[in-house]
């Protein structure tokens, strides 16, 4: 009796060690616990508009081409202008910094993330939404119950970076940012886009 119960007692004890071990990798898989302690800096420059092209360079002799009477050549693109903007507040974990809306001379939009400083976590979006921007628990998980758009991953916890705007978003609508945790449906921070004065 007794040695069969020890041999009984081997296979389950196997059998739960392997257990114990998928619990801890599919944990592990789940909640990156390591990404705590790593920082992923962005430094993205301030956006400019795409250049047009130009016309093709004149032969070496023939001299450059005058404007037409009454033609003027056109000034160059100025920098961007700020539609919108806001500062981030913290939700779930602890976060700062500043939120944009650009158009660039060429008409199209950016979303632009200034000295942002939050936690590093498993798959973070940044998401523009018309959920209101709430204060403490509350507004923890209300970004996903009404309309929002995802503009793509977090490129980094911490930085300036640069996120495009669909054409044909309608700012009206959209009137806040979530740094948004896909994977838990919580977010870490978040900013109301107020309509600048510029």
């Amino acid at each position: 009796m007794t040695r069969v119960r020890k041999g009984l007692g081997r296979p389950w004890g196997v059998a739960v060690l392997a257990v114990g071990l998928a619990v801890v990798g599919v944990g592990l898989y789940w909640f990156q616990p390591w990404k705590i302690w790593v920082d992923e800096t962005v430094s993205d420059e301030l956006p400019t508009a795409v250049a047009a092209p130009q016309p093709e360079a004149a032969a070496e002799n023939e001299p450059a081409a005058e404007p037409a009477a009454g033609q003027t050549t056109p000034p160059a693109p100025s920098g961007p202008s700020t539609l919108a903007a806001g500062e981030l507040i913290t939700h779930e974990h602890k976060t700062t910094g500043s939120v944009k809306v650009l158009r660039l001379a060429d008409g199209t939009r950016t979303l632009r993330l200034e000295n942002l400083d939050t936690s590093n976590g498993p798959d973070l979006r940044v998401w523009i939404t018309d959920a209101p921007v709430k204060e403490g628990k509350a507004g923890w998980g209300v970004f996903d119950d009404g309309k929002y758009v995802s503009l793509g991953k977090l490129k980094g916890n911490k930085g300036d970076q640069n996120y495009s705007l669909p054409a044909d978003l309608d700012l009206g609508q959209y009137t806040s940012v979530s740094i948004w945790c896909d994977r838990f449906n919580v977010s870490f921070g978040a900013a109301a886009l107020g309509k600048s004065a510029a």
